[in-house]
């Protein structure tokens, strides 16, 4: 094993997930010369893209909800987020298809938020404002406050237990939203959120009801480019900080010495990197079950692992379609398509483990709003529908039942929403579970990691500074503070909170110490001496 020493003021980032981007990014703007390792050809992890015959599939996360969040990511590294990334609000944010013919439009503008509400149950309007002011109040709690600190110590959770219990905790979002309003078009619309962080909304915690405040309080929006723009952009801020990114390249094993400090990675190769900071941004199940397979774990062992509750699983058909860009003028840039079971659906996908017959849908057309998503005049599109993990013992075998449930998919779209687009198809791709367990190394083919219940949040998640061994650090999904663009972009931030800075070199040319530079000024500074550095060389 490379000696330790050989590492000082280098910092591994396994993954380029926009987790590990984050935190690559912030160890850059800290002095660190920064490594990112990642299997796939393009950074992005799940949130990568690929592109066939002119069709960009934009493969995981499509809409970014707070962009505030990566404004500050680029100032604290001395650059501008819009410089480098052109955001595209959306208006309205989305719309539900319910199967009786109903649909619930969302909107950023309150006045047509109300009147949305009221045309659908003029008695629900004041529930709904309650809803909403409650989830106001999860926000400022859990994700100002909870989500932006580190929750490594068992004080930190005992400490806000009160908030917890004021704020309903162990209530569901389900619940806390059919506490609120009696139509059952308006509970499906303040509950379904905790679908797209890999939660069940009949047993997640009702803190998740904080999305529905990140959606008013910042917009909604998307990316020209696709979130791939976000993540190229990240990578170049990474290169242009000196750093590395090594892409199709796997690593096999996460170096420890004898004393229990990671020293850096070793990949599938045999190549041993040497490193004083290892940051991992693989999935924490894959962290710990693969990459420290022979490292003794006394709090996140195999077994304890398997027993955990993964999110549900992910059925995705991409697929372009030729000169329908003035076809079905009514389908805009996001729709859910709602099917005709709601808890029985949930139950079937998370605790029955059952491919059911019917689903519900999530249909992305960014060709309305992005040129580069498809060649002029045709469409882009990516249909989601939550499915099972593959850990259930009557599992899926997608190998069979891959083609049929997407006939299925096909068959639902056509009635609902895009009459004769089968005919139209010109490109595809497929990915199921066993697709995001080989493609993303993800356990039992989650599609977000752990599932966000209460016993499964914040402490109790694996932590970011890990439990098991010193320097190393995970960022992304499956540690705190979740699933979701804004929670993987925070891990970056927490770790760089927990990492002291790079330390450096005691040559005479060196400046000051500065005490108390703001972070965009010490990330400037810090790619300043990068710049130099290498006109010296």
């Amino acid at each position: 094993m490379s000696k330790n020493t050989e590492g000082m003021g280098r910092a591994v980032v396994i993954g380029a997930g926009l987790g590990g981007l984050a935190a690559a990014m912030r160890l850059g703007a800290k002095g660190y010369k920064v490594t990112v390792v990642d299997r796939l050809d393009r950074p992005g992890g799940r949130g990568s893209s690929i592109t066939k015959g002119g069709h960009r599939f934009d493969l995981g996360p499509t809409i970014v909800t707070v962009p505030d969040r990566l404004r500050e990511l680029w100032a604290d590294c001395g650059r501008d987020f819009d410089k480098d990334v052109s955001l595209v609000p959306m208006e309205p944010f989305y719309t539900i298809d319910f199967p009786d013919g109903e649909k619930y439009t969302a909107y950023g503008d309150d006045a047509k938020v109300k009147a949305e509400v009221a045309r659908i149950s003029p008695g629900d309007v004041e529930g709904f404002r309650h809803f909403m002011w409650d989830a106001k109040a999860r926000y400022e709690f859990g994700y100002e406050n909870l989500g932006r600190k580190p929750m490594s110590k068992l004080w930190d959770l005992i400490k806000v237990l009160p908030t917890f219990g004021w704020l309903r905790a162990d209530r569901s979002v389900y619940a806390h939203a059919k506490k609120m309003v009696k139509d059952d078009h308006l509970r499906f619309a303040l509950s379904f959120h905790p679908l797209f962080i890999g939660g069940d909304p009949f047993h997640v915690t009702s803190m998740y009801i904080l999305v529905s405040q990140l959606e008013k309080k910042f917009g909604v929006h998307y990316a020209i480019g696709g979130v791939q723009a976000i993540a190229d952009a990240m990578a170049k801020v990474i290169t242009d900080q000196g750093g590395e990114m090594r892409m199709n390249t796997e690593v096999d094993e996460i170096l420890v010495s004898r004393e229990g400090k990671a020293t850096g990675i070793r990949l599938v190769d045999g190549t041993e990197l040497p490193a004083q900071v290892v940051v991992s941004n693989a999935d924490a199940g894959h962290t710990y079950k693969r990459l420290l397979r022979n490292r003794d774990r006394w709090r996140w062992t195999d077994e304890k692992l398997d027993k955990k509750r993964w999110s549900m699983g992910l059925f995705v058909w991409y697929f372009g379609t030729k000169g329908t860009a003035k076809m079905w003028k009514d389908v805009g840039h996001h729709t859910v398509v709602v099917g005709p079971r709601y808890k029985e659906h949930v139950q079937d996908i998370f605790i029955k483990g059952e491919l059911a017959e019917d689903m519900s849908l999530y249909v992305h057309r960014p060709s309305v709003t992005d040129p580069t998503a498809a060649p002029k005049g045709d469409d882009t599109f990516y249909v989601l529908s939550p499915v099972p993990n593959l850990g259930f013992d009557n599992g899926v075998d997608w190998s069979v039942e891959a083609e049929k449930y997407k006939a299925k998919v096909l068959k639902v779209i056509e009635e609902r929403l895009l009459p004769g687009v089968a005919e139209k198809i010109t490109e595809e791709v497929v990915f199921t579970p066993e697709t995001f367990r080989d493609r993303y190394l993800s356990p039992l083919g989650a599609g977000f990691s752990l599932e966000p219940r209460i016993l499964q949040s914040a402490w109790f998640r694996p932590h970011n500074a890990s439990e098991e061994v010193d320097g190393l650090y995970l960022v992304g999904a499956g540690t705190h503070p979740g699933a979701g663009v804004p929670s993987v972009i925070g891990s970056g931030e927490l770790v760089a909170q927990m990492i002291p800075d790079a330390p450096k070199p005691d040559t005479p040319a060196q400046a000051p110490a500065q005490t108390a530079a703001a972070p965009a000024a010490k990330a400037a500074s810090s790619k300043a001496r990068t710049s130099r550095s290498k006109a010296a060389q």
